[in-house]
C-alpha cells in the first residue's frame, strides 16, 4: 500500500551522529513572544441510534461531503478519503475512526474557540443528517473490539498486530479510546525540559481531574479513566513517564536517549511503509547498523518520534496527550488549565512545587491509582482535588497576568469556569455518568447524549 508522506524535503539528509537528533529536538524553541497553542480534540462518531461505533463507510461518507462543500483537500490511501487538510487546520481519523480535529496554531484560546466552533458547525450538521452523532467521551461505550472497523492506513497496517504482541490493551487503546492533546511551545533546552518533567508530573493531576470514560462495553469498568488503564496496558516500551526526565542534569538528549531506544515501527522509503517490528529494532540500532541498505535520516527520526507515547512527547514541540475526551463545553478547559501555568513562569514554579522530590515509586504509585480514584487519589497528605484547587487558582493568575482578552475583554481565565465546578464538587464527569447509567439501551443513549454529546 502506496502512502502520501507529510515529512519535509530539508529532512532527508542522514544522520551523522546522535547529536543531530538532540538537534533537532531543539529546532522546536520558539521565542516567548511566539509561543501558540494547539488542541487536538479526538470524538468517538457513533450511531444516534444505538451508541454503537460507526462503520468506517459511514465515516468516509461524511469526510466525502464536507470535501465536496469546499474549503478541504483529500487525503487518500488506495482511494479511501482518511483526511482533509484545511489552510490551519486537519481533520484525521485514529484507527478505530474516531474523528480528531488538529486546530489551527493560535496565540490564544479566544482563537481556537473560534477554531472549534467553524470545526462542529462544519461536522456535528452533517452528521445528524447522516445518522451519526459525536461523543466526547474517552472510551467507546458500547462497541465490542472486534466490531470496530480498522481504518485502512499503512501505518495501522503494521502497528495493529505489534500491539497485539506488546501488551493485552493496545488494540483497545488504537481502537476504542478518545483523548485530548494540547501542543505547547518552549524557548529552549532548560525551558523544554523544565515543562516535559512538570507535565509528567502532573500527569495524574490530568487523568483525575478530566476523568470521563467509566464505562467498557456497557459496563462500568472499575475505573473512572477506564482509558488510562488501557494506556498502561499497551506497550511498556513507549508509553507511561520517563523516569530519566526526573534526574538531576537531564536535558534534551535524556528524551533523546529514550526515543533511541523505543523499537521501531516502521520507515516509509519511496511511499510505502518498511515493516520493521518483526525483531526488536531501534532507532540506536538503526542509527548504527542501518537496515537493508538503507541509512538513518532526520524524516525517519520524525517519524519515529510520532510514535511514541508517552505522557507527554517532543516531536519536537510540547504534546500533553493525558486527558480523556470530553464535552463540548469542557473541551478548552484543558488547553485553559496548561496555558495558564505551562506559559507562566511564577503559576509553573508554585506547581512543580507540590509535585517536586517525589520518589519514582510515589510517582509510580499517584499516577496508577489516578485512574481509578479520580479526585479522591492520595497526594501525599492532600488528595488530588486539593492539589486541582490549587492548579485551577495558578492557572486562572496565569491567564490574567497573560492578559489576552476577546472582543468582550473577557481573559483566557473564563475557560477554566467549567472545570472548576467540578473540582469545587470533588465529583468527576466519570462520576456523574455511573451515577446516571441505568434503563434500557435506548435511555442509556440518551445519557450519553445528554452527558457528552455535541448537539446541532
Amino acid at each position: 500500500m502506496r502512502v502520501t508522506t507529510l515529512l519535509k524535503p530539508h529532512l532527508e539528509q542522514p544522520v551523522a551522529s546522535t547529536a543531530d537528533l538532540v538537534a533537532y529536538l531543539a529546532t522546536g524553541g520558539r521565542p516567548q513572544g511566539n509561543w501558540g497553542i494547539g488542541p487536538e480534540i479526538e470524538k468517538l462518531v457513533v450511531d444516534a441510534e444505538t451508541g454503537e461505533a460507526a462503520s468506517f463507510a459511514r465515516i468516509e461518507a461524511l469526510l466525502t461531503e464536507l470535501e465536496a462543500a469546499g474549503g478541504w483537500q483529500g487525503e487518500r490511501e488506495d482511494g479511501r478519503l482518511i483526511a482533509l487538510r484545511g489552510a490551519a487546520s486537519s481533520i484525521t481519523l485514529e484507527p478505530g475512526g474516531q474523528l480528531e480535529l488538529s486546530g489551527e496554531l493560535c496565540a490564544d484560546i479566544h482563537c481556537c474557540q473560534g477554531d472549534l466552533a467553524r470545526h462542529l458547525r462544519d461536522i456535528v450538521a452533517r452528521g445528524a443528517e447522516r445518522g451519526l452523532c459525536f461523543l466526547g467521551l474517552g472510551v467507546q461505550p458500547f462497541t465490542p473490539l472486534e466490531r470496530i472497523d480498522w481504518l485502512p492506513k499503512a501505518r495501522y497496517a503494521v502497528m495493529g498486530p505489534y500491539m497485539a504482541r506488546t501488551g493485552d490493551m493496545g488494540q483497545r487503546m488504537m481502537k476504542q479510546t478518545a483523548g485530548l492533546q494540547v501542543n505547547l511551545d518552549f524557548a529552549d533546552e532548560a525551558d523544554a525540559v523544565d515543562k516535559l518533567r512538570l507535565a509528567m508530573a502532573m500527569s495524574p493531576l490530568l487523568y483525575a481531574l478530566f476523568a470521563n470514560s467509566p464505562l467498557l462495553e456497557g459496563k462500568p469498568s472499575g475505573f473512572l479513566s477506564t482509558r488510562g488503564e488501557i494506556w498502561s496496558r499497551t506497550d511498556p516500551d513507549r508509553c507511561g513517564l520517563i523516569p530519566a526526565l526526573f534526574r538531576e542534569g537531564a536535558g534534551l538528549e535524556t528524551y533523546a536517549d529514550y526515543a533511541l531506544d523505543v523499537p521501531m515501527y516502521f520507515i516509509v522509503r519511496g511511499g510505502a511503509f518498511r515493516d520493521l517490528t518483526r525483531e526488536r529494532f531501534t532507532f540506536r540500532r538503526f542509527l548504527a547498523e542501518g537496515h537493508a541498505g538503507e541509512r538513518a535520516t532526520l524524516a525517519d527520526w520524525a517519524l519515529h518520534l510520532s510514535t511514541l507515547s508517552p505522557e507527554t512527547r517532543l516531536r519536537p514541540h510540547l504534546e500533553i496527550r493525558t486527558p480523556d475526551s470530553l464535552p463540548p463545553a469542557l473541551i478548552l478547559s484543558v488547553s485553559a488549565l496548561l496555558k495558564g501555568i505551562f506559559y507562566d513562569a511564577a503559576a509553573r514554579a508554585e506547581l512543580w512545587a507540590l509535585f517536586a522530590g517525589q520518589s519514582d515509586a510515589e510517582r509510580d504509585t499517584l499516577y496508577r491509582q489516578s485512574w481509578r480514584l479520580g479526585l479522591g487519589t492520595p497526594h501525599g497528605r492532600r488528595t488530588l482535588r486539593e492539589t486541582a484547587l490549587d492548579a485551577i487558582v495558578l492557572a486562572r493568575d496565569g491567564l490574567r497576568r497573560q492578559g489576552r482578552r476577546d472582543s468582550r475583554g473577557l481573559d483566557e481565565s473564563v475557560y477554566l469556569d467549567g472545570v472548576e465546578e467540578i473540582v469545587e464538587s470533588g465529583v468527576t464527569l466519570a462520576e456523574r455518568l455511573l451515577a446516571r447509567w441505568r434503563g434500557s439501551r435506548k435511555e442509556k443513549v440518551a445519557i450519553l447524549r445528554d452527558h457528552c454529546g455535541f448537539a446541532r
